[in-house]
Order: C-alpha cells, then sequence, then structure tokens
C-alpha cells in the first residue's frame, strides 16, 4: 500500500477555525523542542542558498569516474533547491515578522544536510580512488540515505505558512520526489565488478602470477588512472591514507597491496617516466654563491639549525629533529632546549603535516632529503606482512632491472633509473629485491654519464641499496665502483650527486672491512677532503660525516692526515659541528701530533668549546683531552695560552651534557695540574707566560 505524501496531507486537510487557529498554533510552538541559540532566519536562508549553489556547482567533482553518477544525483537535487531558496530568502526579506518555528526548525535540519552531503562531497574528491572504489558500496549507501532524509524534511515542510508561490513549491516538491526515488543505480554493479576485478588481481600476484598488461591497463582506465602522472598521485594519496589510518582501516591490507601493484604498473603500462623535477637540470639547487637556499626558520632545528628530516613534537609543543632531541634526551636532559620546560612525559609525537611541508620545499627548491629517502616510511613497514605487496615489489623489480639491461639511451635508462631510485627508498624488501635482480653492476657505469639527472639518479639508487648489508656486499664487490663513486665525487654533475656520493662512502663504511678498503684508497679521501673544503654546507655535512666513519679505523688515520683530513676540519669547525667530532677521532688514534702542528688549531678547538653546539662542544672538549695526555705539555701550553680558557671549561663543567661535563672536568684536572707545576717553576725562577691567568674557583678546588 502506497504511503500518501506528508506535504499532500499538510497541504490539502481542512484548515482549523479562525477561533481555534492561535491556539493550534500555540499547541505547536509548545509541542516543538527547545533549540540552542541559533543564525537569524535571514542568516539560516543565505546559509542555506549559499551552501545550495556551491553543492550545485563541485558536488560531482571527483577522480573516481564510478562515483560520478552517484554525486551528480547530488549536484541535480542542489540546483533544484537552490533555486527554491533564493524565492525564500527574498519573501523573507520582504516578510515583517520571522518564519513560523516549525519551518524555521524543518530548515535548520535541511541545512544539517547539505552540510553532510558537501562533507561526503569533499571527502571523496581527497580521497584516492582505489580507496573510494574499495568503499564505494558504503558511499552509495551514505548517498541513499541522505537523500531520504532530505526528502522526509522536504515533505514537512510547512510551504503555505512560508507564504511560497506555486512554482517554487513546485520545485520543492520536485526535489522530494526525486529524492525519494534515489535508489543505487545500474553502476553500482559495474563498480562492484570492477572491484572484484581488483580484488583478484591482488590474490593472482599474491600466487606469483604476474598480471596480464592489458587487462591491467583496462582495469586501470576505469579507475581513472590512465597515465604515469596520475599513477603517481595515486601511489602517494595511497601511502598517506595507509600512514594516517592503518590502525583501524578495515582495506589496510588491501590498500598496501595496490600500491605496490601500482608500482609495477607504472612501470609496466606508462613507461616509468618520471615527473618535471629539478634533477634533470645542471644544478638547480644550487644558487650563483653555490649555496643551495636557505629553507624557512619554522623548518630548521632549534638545537642544530640544520633543516629537519624527522621532526617531533615534545610535551611542551615545540619541534626538533628527532635524532637531535634523541641526542640530546640521552645525554641526561629531561627539558625542552627551546622554553627550558621540564618535561615530565618524553615522548615524541611525529610531526607528519610539516614533514609534508618540508619535503615538498625541498621537492620544489631542489634540496636533498636523502635520509629520509633511504629511511621507512609508515606504509614500507606494513609491507613486509602483505604478500602481494612484496611479490608486485619483486615483480617491478625484476621488470626494471630487465628493462635498464636492453636500455641504449640516456633518456631512456633515465626514467629507469629514476623508478628504481624510488623503489629502493620503499624498505629493506625493496631493496633486496632489486639487488638481487642484478640492478648494482648495471648502475656502476652509469654514474660516468655525462646527462646530470641519469648521474644523480643512479648514484642516489646505489646511496639506497647500500642501507641493505647484503647490497654493501654487491656494490664493494662490483667491478669499478669505488671508482666509479670517487668520480663523482670530484667530477659530479651537481652537488647533490657528489653529496649522495659521498652518503654513499658513509654507508659502505659501517662495515669494518670496507672501511679499511675505503681508508686505503687514497682517491676517496682526496675527494671528501676536497669537498670538506669547498662545497655547500649539506654536501660539506655528508664529507665530514664519512671522513669520521673512515677515522674510526686506526689504520686509516695517518693516510688521512697525509691527505689534510685535520686542516679541512679545522676550516669547518665553526660552521659543522661533526668537524670537532673528526678531529677528536684522528687525535685518538694517532693523530694528535698533526693537529697540535697546525696554525692556531687549539684556539679554534677552544672556539668551539665555548660557542659550539652541544655535541660540538662535548667532542671540542674531547679532542682538547686527547691532545694533551696523547702529547702533554706542548698541547696544554698551548690550551693555557688561550685567553679566557678557563671560564670556558668552568662553564662547561656547568652546562654542558653529561659527557661534556666528564671531558671538562678531565681538563681542568690537567689545566691544573700544570699550572701547579707551572708554580712551582716559577719560584725557582721560571717564566711561564700563561701562569698568571685567573683561575676560577671551582677549578682550583682539589
Amino acid at each position: 500500500m502506497a504511503m500518501p505524501n506528508p506535504r499532500a496531507v499538510l497541504t490539502s486537510a481542512p484548515s482549523p477555525p479562525a477561533a481555534c487557529s492561535s491556539s493550534w498554533s500555540a499547541a505547536a510552538e509548545f509541542m516543538a523542542p527547545a533549540t540552542p541559540p541559533s543564525p537569524s532566519d535571514g542568516e539560516l536562508l543565505r546559509s542555506l542558498h549559499r551552501l545550495a549553489r556551491d553543492l550545485s556547482a563541485t558536488a560531482a567533482e571527483t577522480p573516481a569516474p564510478f562515483l560520478r553518477a552517484a554525486l551528480a544525483s547530488i549536484t541535480r537535487r542542489s540546483r533544484l533547491l537552490a533555486a527554491a531558496f533564493d524565492d525564500l530568502v527574498l519573501c523573507a526579506a520582504a516578510a515583517e515578522e520571522g518564519m513560523p518555528r516549525s519551518a524555521s526548525l524543518c530548515l535548520r535540519e535541511v541545512l544539517l544536510v547539505l552540510q553532510r552531503f558537501k562533507a561526503l562531497a569533499a571527502d571523496c574528491a581527497a580521497r584516492s580512488r582505489m580507496r573510494l572504489l574499495l568503499q564505494s558500496d558504503e558511499i552509495e549507501e551514505e548517498v541513499r540515505e541522505l537523500h531520504q532524509e532530505m526528502a522526509t524534511l522536504l515533505d514537512l515542510l510547512p510551504g503555505v505558512e512560508l507564504g511560497l508561490a506555486e512554482d517554487v513549491m513546485d520545485l520543492l516538491d520536485l526535489a522530494s520526489r526525486q529524492c525519494r526515488r534515489f535508489a543505487p543505480s545500474v553502476s553500482v554493479q559495474a563498480e562492484q565488478a570492477l572491484k572484484a576485478r581488483v580484488l583478484s588481481l591482488i590474490q593472482e600476484i599474491e600466487r606469483e602470477i604476474v598480471p596480464e598488461r592489458e587487462r591491467l591497463r583496462e582495469i586501470l582506465e576505469e579507475v581513472g588512472i590512465n597515465d604515469s602522472a596520475t599513477c603517481g598521485e595515486e601511489i602517494e594519496s595511497l601511502e598517506r591514507e595507509i600512514g594516517e589510518n592503518r590502525a583501524s582501516e578495515r582495506w589496510t591490507d588491501a590498500m598496501i597491496a595496490l600500491v605496490g601493484l601500482l608500482r609495477y604498473a607504472k612501470c609496466v603500462l606508462f613507461s616509468a617516466t618520471p615527473r618535471p623535477s629539478s634533477d634533470s637540470k645542471p644544478d638547480p639547487e644550487v644558487d650563483e654563491e653555490g649555496e643551495p637556499p636557505a629553507p624557512p626558520p619554522d623548518f630548521r632545528c632549534p638545537i642544530t639549525l640544520d633543516i629537519m628530516r624527522e621532526p617531533v613534537v615534545v610535551a611542551s609543543g615545540q619541534t626538533y629533529d628527532r635524532e637531535s632531541i634523541f641526542r640530546w634526551f640521552d645525554s641526561g636532559k629531561s627539558t625542552c632546549p627551546k622554553t627550558g620546560q621540564v618535561l615530565t612525559v618524553l615522548e615524541l609525537v611525529p610531526n607528519k603535516a610539516l614533514k609534508n611541508l618540508i619535503a615538498k620545499w625541498c621537492r620544489e627548491n631542489g634540496v636533498a632529503m636523502e635520509s629520509s629517502e633511504a629511511s621507512k616510511s609508515e606504509p614500507a613497514q606494513a609491507v613486509a606482512a602483505n604478500k602481494a605487496a612484496l611479490e608486485a615489489a619483486r615483480m617491478t623489480a625484476s621488470f626494471l632491472v630487465k628493462k635498464l639491461a636492453i636500455c641504449f639511451s640516456p633518456d631512456a635508462a633515465n626514467r629507469v633509473v629514476h623508478e628504481i631510485r624510488l623503489l629502493s627508498k620503499t624498505g629493506a624488501d625493496s631493496r633486496a629485491f632489486v639487488g638481487e635482480a642484478g640492478a648494482v653492476p648495471l648502475l656502476v657505469p652509469l654514474l660516468y654519464s655525462e646527462d646530470a639527472g641519469l648521474q644523480l639518479n643512479a648514484v642516489t639508487a646505489l646511496l639506497n641499496l647500500s642501507i641493505l648489508e647484503a647490497n654493501k656486499k654487491r656494490i664493494m664487490h662490483a667491478e669499478g665502483a669505488v671508482e666509479a663513486v670517487a668520480h663523482i665525487l670530484s667530477s659530479g654533475a651537481t652537488w647533490r650527486a657528489k653529496e649522495n656520493a659521498a652518503a654513499a662512502v658513509l654507508s659502505l663504511a659501517s662495515v669494518h672491512t670496507y672501511r679499511r678498503r675505503l681508508g686505503r684508497n687514497l682517491s676517496i679521501v682526496e675527494k671528501l677532503v676536497h669537498l670538506v673544503r669547498t662545497g655547500p654546507t649539506s654536501t660539506k655535512k655528508d664529507a665530514l660525516a664519512a671522513l669520521l666513519s673512515l677515522a674510526g679505523e686506526r689504520e686509516n688515520v695517518g693516510k688521512l692526515v697525509d691527505a689534510g683530513v685535520a686542516q679541512a676540519a679545522l676550516s669547518a669547525i665553526s660552521e659543522e659541528e661533526t668537524a670537532a667530532a673528526v678531529l677528536a677521532a684522528l687525535a685518538k688514534r694517532g693523530g694528535a701530533e698533526a693537529i697540535v702542528g697546525i696554525d692556531g688549531a687549539v684556539a679554534r678547538l677552544v672556539a668551539e668549546m665555548r660557542r659550539g653546539t652541544e655535541w660540538g662542544r662535548e667532542n671540542a672538549t674531547a679532542a682538547l683531552v686527547l691532545l694533551c695526555r696523547r702529547l702533554g705539555a706542548r698541547a696544554v701550553t698551548q690550551v693555557m695560552a688561550v685567553p679566557g680558557v678557563e671560564w670556558a671549561i668552568w662553564e662547561l663543567m656547568g652546562t654542558g651534557t653529561d659527557r661534556a661535563r666528564r671531558k671538562a672536568a678531565s681538563l681542568g684536572r690537567i689545566c691544573r695540574r700544570w699550572a701547579a707545576a707551572s708554580a712551582a717553576d716559577g719560584e725557582r725562577g721560571s717564566v711561564c707566560p700563561a701562569a698568571s691567568t685567573v683561575v676560577p674557583p671551582a677549578m682550583m678546588a682539589s
């Protein structure tokens, strides 16, 4: 039996007698629920009109073609409502009294439904296509429920009391009927079939069945992915959604598998064409003076003043780079470095929004963020447990390496190597697959390429691969690999390529035997020293880090000293805190004589002890202690000859890290003994230029 239309019941029922109209209105007002303070009727109608007009223009905007029919229905209903609300706004402006309470309440509910329509449309516009496909049945159901709610509200709207014209009443009636008749269209069946085909692809990949190209192309075109750019955007969207919703997302496993599938499709179907970027330009990341563009202050860590790679928020609300704040806490401190606030909780919360902004700035300005390339992203960590994602990564690696083997032009090779670079940064499994497929011997010759983009992609791919222990062996045993890296260090087409080559040396030197081999290679050492002396800040930092690793092997120190590492580190000590660590490592393993023999070396170390970063002060003090212990009076005399050194030691004993305090205390004891010995010599007639210096009370104590 058909249900009567509530609008018809309200409009066709006889009007109450005049004597009863006032009591009827009073009863209706008494029965209406109380509402909190809200916008006036005029503001309400203007909001309704504006929202309906916006929805009529934008509701159908979605990257997913299979949802456009459902969202287009919202657009059509919104056009009808926008026309009706236009008349309502004019009527309200002309009327002396406000709307009836029942009409006002009904329209407020209509506004809520329209806002939910808008939120749904915005959500669909922002989500990845694959996620929308997986959730298409839930989205269709939500659209249907909102249509039914809107139909009910429009049926209950008292148009007669609002004084609406007949044509406006007809518009509202038409909108109500269309909303009530809305039902999932035949496209829903096509959506479900498409969804089943996508899930079937995932199952085939889990069984190690390589998908047919034409079938894969057809499915992706139906989803709305038909070129490399849209495929890359889809991968990024899926990875972002996985990271944000992994704990509760029903479709997370399928989404992780789809990331792998799309990477494979991007390489196989779309020729692995990279987006236009600064990588292929001669040297875009360096300005006229040879320096990269300075990052905004908010992108710098307050501790190191370097651009943050992994920004995290501490309990005080301040943001720091993860590595720097870890080092701060490990030194025994529990305060916020910037505010001095005592932190009762040392938990770190990732600042994903800031990290995305920094990554975007780095891409736009050609600034390297290779530490983030080599690190695992959150989605990558979840891939290890996903069979389909692993097999898709294996297929992608195999395809790319085979394609690289038959590339004969730099342009074609650059596209493939770019994809190998991207794949090798996504996790340990991907790095293993690329290495097992035989990529390393094919990448090594490309380091000599005259194409700047190809050279950069090749050395960065090797850097990413070197993170894996097994790939370190493959690189070090590949014919000519070490010589090719040395070539990049000296003759790389861009500073970024040189920087990544230095980072690759650092990565390879983490293995004891390879550290010795690299340290014996005079070409590697000399070119790292040259980068420290002439390179921009980021390149200088990576070169110093590589030299610090090489200095960890005693038998390397003599070659490092002969190559001028001590002089280079001293020249950079005021710019890079790693320079002080290099000097401390040299002093510890036989380089003390060379350091003290450099004019002004001790004075520069004392200056770093006074004005450097926490880590820089710590290492400068450690270097001074080692020099004094290794060389005795010769070094101590130079230390005490520096004006204000006693106060610098005293200050560090009170404000430094735990290690810095210990080293400062040791240096203080050495200086006290020297001062005592000098005083004794003075009584016997010896002359000491520093014997009259003032020694703080804390240092005079035994």
